[in-house]
């Protein structure tokens, strides 16, 4: 008895042991060794360059930032008077020799630092138990350490929005920049506004949706009734804490005060048209900021999205039509659409645990649209101040502008062609190592085939 009690142990042990190791090696995968970086010291002075704006015109000259912020854009005779005027010492000059200078890009549909490899469930966080969870904040939950960060800074995406997911209302979005030793260090915005999972009014009966369509319409309804009374009892408590100040906090009601208030948007994920029209209406009964996040049918709705001026993340353009009789191209032309139907809108990719490693693919959707109708200013402004407006952020992001931010990119070509490369970059003028876990297994690479002779 006594040795197979002392033989159980030693199983259980050894089980634990194996756990611990599992959970230690998806950590590791997940710890991104770039160093951060340090503040700006003094002036930057970027010459020679060729500056996109976004807000303006295209500038043939230099772009001069100090302590975080740009404060000057001009000609290079005007970059050249900088540090006459009182500019911060000491003063380092960058000759571009023709490259690009951009806004960095902005992934405004994500769950970055929430997730690290989508089939290990260690190391996934996006979201919370139950199903009504206003309180949460992604903010907190993202890993600074993540390898998928600086991955996605490479590609020139140096600010996202980190959405919740999980409910029907599942938390608070914030808006991150992609760089810092802590979440506090990479937050812009804690709180940019309360996420909701918007209802399918239809039934999926793809071959991969294993509920009846009876189970999906139950769900959808009982989602829609957990929403309309949460929405319900916020404004009961809000009223009631300001007539009574004494009426017990309760964190949940709490947190949608500011939505309710009109001071932030709701960001309502929403695809199909009758989710959509379902959506917007709701919105406008509770006098809502709406911005729709998905968006495959909102050219079906556009004159309605436009008089609610309510905005649109549509996320990507790499993917398949939604129906059979849907144009082979639908999803490639759905920008320039809602472009030429006068809705505000911007790019983003889809944000799920799966496509969170694509992130640095938002310069490709881009140029995949203005293949497909839309201009390269309009796509351009899509993944940089569009967003920026739509998350609330556009006075200090998005644009290049004497004031704003100094986070930018320097490419050595237009930053929509797949082939350019982004060479610098800056967030709030600190210098961003590029480096990253691909970077790096493409040197080991190119040297294994430097000592076998096959390449030089």
């Amino acid at each position: 008895m006594m040795e197979a009690h002392n033989a159980m142990l030693r199983s259980s042990r050894q089980l634990i042991a194996l756990a611990c190791l599992t959970l230690l090696a998806a950590h590791a995968q997940a710890q991104d060794l770039v160093h951060k970086a340090p503040p700006q010291i003094g002036t930057t002075v970027l010459t020679n360059g060729v500056i996109h704006t976004i807000s303006g015109e295209t500038v043939q000259g230099g772009i001069a930032f100090a302590d975080g912020r740009i404060i000057a854009i001009g000609s290079s005779q005007e970059m050249a008077q900088v540090g006459a005027q009182n500019a911060p010492q000491p003063i380092v000059r960058i000759d571009l020799e023709g490259r690009h200078v951009f806004p960095g890009m902005i992934a405004a549909n994500s769950v970055l630092g929430l997730m690290e490899v989508g089939a290990v469930r260690a190391t996934i966080d996006v979201a919370e138990v139950g199903n009504v969870s206003p309180e949460v904040r992604a903010s907190v939950g993202v890993n600074s350490d993540s390898t998928l960060i600086p991955v996605t800074r490479s590609s020139g995406v140096l600010t996202a929005l980190v959405l919740p997911s999980g409910g029907a209302i599942p938390g608070r979005a914030s808006v991150m920049r992609l760089e810092g030793w802590t979440w506090e260090d990479m937050t812009v915005v804690d709180d940019a506004g309360l996420v909701i999972a918007w209802p399918r009014v239809r039934p999926i009966t793809a071959w991969w949706m294993q509920k009846s369509e009876e189970e999906q319409l139950k769900e959808a309804k009982e989602n829609m009734r957990a929403i309309t009374e949460a929405f319900d009892a916020a404004d009961a408590y809000l009223a009631a804490r300001a007539s009574d100040p004494s009426v017990d906090l309760d964190l949940r009601w709490e947190a949608m005060g500011a939505a309710l208030r009109g001071e932030k948007p709701v960001f309502i994920q929403a695809q199909e048209m009758e989710q959509i029209e379902s959506a917007v209406s709701f919105a406008r009964e509770r006098g809502l900021k709406a911005v729709l996040i998905g968006g495959r049918d909102a050219a079906l709705c556009s004159d309605l999205l436009r008089s609610a001026d309510v905005g649109v993340i549509l996320t990507g353009s790499h993917r398949m039509p939604r129906r059979r009789d849907t144009a082979y191209d639908s999803p490639f032309t759905l920008a320039a659409r809602l472009e030429s139907a006068g809705v505000r809108w911007c790019l983003a990719t889809g944000g799920g645990t799966f496509q969170t490693p694509h992130l640095r693919n938002l310069p490709d959707h881009a140029g995949t649209c203005v293949a497909y109708g839309l201009s390269p200013e309009a796509a351009l402004r899509s993944i940089t101040l569009s967003p920026a407006e739509l998350l609330g952020v556009g006075a200090e992001l998005g644009s290049l502008d004497a004031g704003k931010r100094a986070t930018l990119i320097v490419t050595n070509g237009d930053v929509l062609e797949i082939a350019s490369d982004v060479e610098m970059a800056f967030i709030d003028g600190r210098a961003v190592d590029l480096q990253n876990k691909q970077t790096a297994l493409a040197e080991k690479y190119r040297e294994k085939y430097r000592q076998l002779g096959l390449i030089p």
